[in-house]
């Protein structure tokens, strides 16, 4: 039982550091903002399933008609 439950990555070791003159950070969190800037960016750069079809849509419907006319028992002159 203990070997289905053990991590994928020994995790029985020190720690591996990048350091930027004062900066230090560990490389797992160093890619965990990796990885958070790039869905940020998709995110930004992808555009939605729906968004240009329902601009079509909206652009090429014909226009409603005033309220007016749309009154039951009124005739348009």
């Amino acid at each position: 039982m203990p070997h289905i439950l053990a991590a994928v990555v020994n995790l029985n070791h020190t720690g591996h550091y990048v350091h930027w003159g004062f900066i230090q950070i560990s490389v797992a969190n160093l890619v965990v903002i990796g990885l958070m800037l790039l869905i940020f960016v998709l995110a930004l750069v992808l555009p939605f399933p729906h968004g240009k079809a329902a601009t079509r849509s909206s652009a090429s419907a014909p226009p409603a008609a005033p309220p007016e006319a749309q009154l039951p028992g009124r005739t348009q002159s």
